[in-house]
């Protein structure tokens, strides 16, 4: 009789294609049975017919990543990656920045530096490329791609990572040859430079002219004509952080075209709102991300994208900087003007319990396609398919038990990210991770952190598999009812 290191029992298990209640035998890391009654195992979790999801891939999200001084993230990899295992996230993918003037290698080989003996589940990194040299071109970025680093990040806004037109084609051109996986950033730097000239010279400085300076038509020019270069090079593109209807408009465009254009959206376009960022004083600084959160109108159009197909994978772009901090929001002074407000806000912890509250909870999208967004279509786009993303034979054993009763009130106070803040505070949500495993090892349980810093394993890559990843445009076909702030410095969305 096979005795297994642990089951799973009364195991209500979800995948993005199928449902089933069974007991799952994990050894070695790795799920190595699915049945309906499997033999003891040395150890036993009951699941007691609670849904059992393949642990959350969030495959954009920044963890100390390098600034201008004096600007600081507040999680490093080992806070950032605690508090993603008690959100149910078991995979992150972070950013290794190159610098202006520095090899792209040297980013990476600062990166582990970081990273090592600090993890608490595993991790790979994407790639920005800010300075494509030919010899990043010819030989540094070809050869980090062979060794499993096969997504990278390019920029078309901020002065310290945006690439001209001519830069974005050579980059893409490498991914085509490579099998890379691309993603950018789409918004047109030169168009926010002059609105936020403009807003200044009115003497518009506070936080909520961060959305005056970088509306929608911004975006949308930028997303179009990174389409245009993903048509003329003939590769697949991920548009990221999506915020909104004009955006969307291009991509259903493009799709329409027979184009292999993917898109991502993240939390604050379904949560958070423009209004945000015109709080009382200071505290809009809050909420300013790239691009902004939007309206209540467009909320509902980014969920539209998300049931009916037009968005592969939901993110948290968690870039952590506290509030209360001169290396944080408050570089450029107490009540900095706008521009010199560090972008991006943290999300690591609450992007699935938010997702799956007002998503399945509320019957906005299927419990499968949660899976999809969140998890397999993340390890398919970056090449950790089947490994990770999923509940099968030989897959790591990377699983959440769901509490799917509860009455949460978001308070920062119960996260556990280093951030001073969450821009989710006192939302309710209806769903929380009860336990969540890293290749079988029980990470977060009863609301305790169990894991310790470095068990989590760096990932080597394989080639993305966009082919997996037909672009869908049916409507509705998933869903069940219904030390210097400088302008444009390297922040984080």
């Amino acid at each position: 009789m096979t005795s297994f290191e642990l089951v799973i029992r009364n195991a209500v298990a979800v995948t993005a294609a199928d449902t089933m209640r069974c007991d799952i035998g994990i050894s070695g890391g790795r799920i190595v049975a699915l049945a309906e009654h499997l033999p003891q195992g040395n150890r036993e979790i009951d699941a007691r017919g609670r849904y059992v999801l393949p642990g959350g891939i969030d495959a954009h999200c920044h963890l100390d990543q390098p600034m201008p001084e004096p600007m600081k993230m507040a999680d490093d990899f080992e806070s950032g990656t605690r508090s993603a295992a008690c959100g149910g996230t078991t995979t992150v993918i972070p950013f290794a920045a190159q610098a202006k003037g520095h090899s792209l290698e040297s980013a990476v080989d600062d990166y582990h530096r970081r990273a090592a003996g600090k993890a608490h589940i595993d991790y790979a990194f994407h790639l920005i490329v800010s300075d494509p040299t030919t010899n990043v071109l010819e030989h540094e970025l070809p050869r980090l791609i062979r060794e499993g680093y096969t997504s990278f990040k390019i920029y078309m806004t901020y002065d310290d990572l945006k690439l001209s037109d001519r830069e974005i084609l050579e980059v893409l051109d490498v991914a085509r040859r490579e099998g890379a996986m691309a993603m950018v950033h789409a918004e047109n730097s030169d168009c926010i430079a002059w609105l936020t000239d403009r807003l200044l010279a009115q003497g518009h400085t506070s936080p909520r002219y961060h959305a005056a300076a970088r509306p929608m038509p911004v975006e949308r020019e930028a997303t179009h004509r990174a389409i245009t270069f993903s048509e003329l090079v003939d590769v697949p593109i991920l548009i990221v952080h999506v915020s909104g209807a004009e955006a969307i408009e291009q991509i259903r465009w493009a799709r329409g075209r027979g184009l292999r254009i993917f898109a991502e959206t993240c939390p604050q376009y379904l949560f958070l709102t423009a209004d945000d960022l015109a709080l009382e004083g200071f505290h809009g600084a809050k909420f300013v991300c790239s691009p902004p959160p939007r309206d209540k109108a467009n909320q509902e159009i980014v969920w539209d994208g998300l049931v009916d197909g037009l968005f592969t994978v939901f993110s948290s772009d968690h870039a952590p900087f506290s509030y209360d901090d001169p290396r944080g929001k408050r570089l450029g002074g107490k009540d900095a003007e706008f521009p010199y407000i560090p972008n991006g806000i943290p999300g690591l912890e609450t992007r699935l319990p938010l997702f799956f509250s007002e998503g399945v909870g509320k019957g906005r999208i299927s419990i499968s396609r949660f899976v999809e967004l969140t998890a397999t279509n993340p390890a398919k786009l970056y090449g950790l398919y089947p490994r990770k993303g999923t509940i099968a034979i030989g897959a790591d054993a990377d699983l959440v038990i769901w509490d799917c009763d509860q009455d949460v009130v978001i308070e920062n106070s119960r996260l556990h990210h280093a951030v001073d803040y969450t821009p989710y505070e006192g939302m309710r949500v209806s769903a929380w991770p009860a336990i969540t495993l890293s290749r079988g090892e029980v990470v977060w349980a009863d609301g305790k952190v169990q894991a310790r810093p470095g068990r989590g394993q760096f990932l080597v890559c394989g080639r993305p598999e966009p082919a997996a990843l037909p672009p869908r445009l049916g409507r509705a076909a998933e869903a069940p009812a219904r030390p210097q702030a400088r302008r444009g410095a390297p922040v984080a969305s």
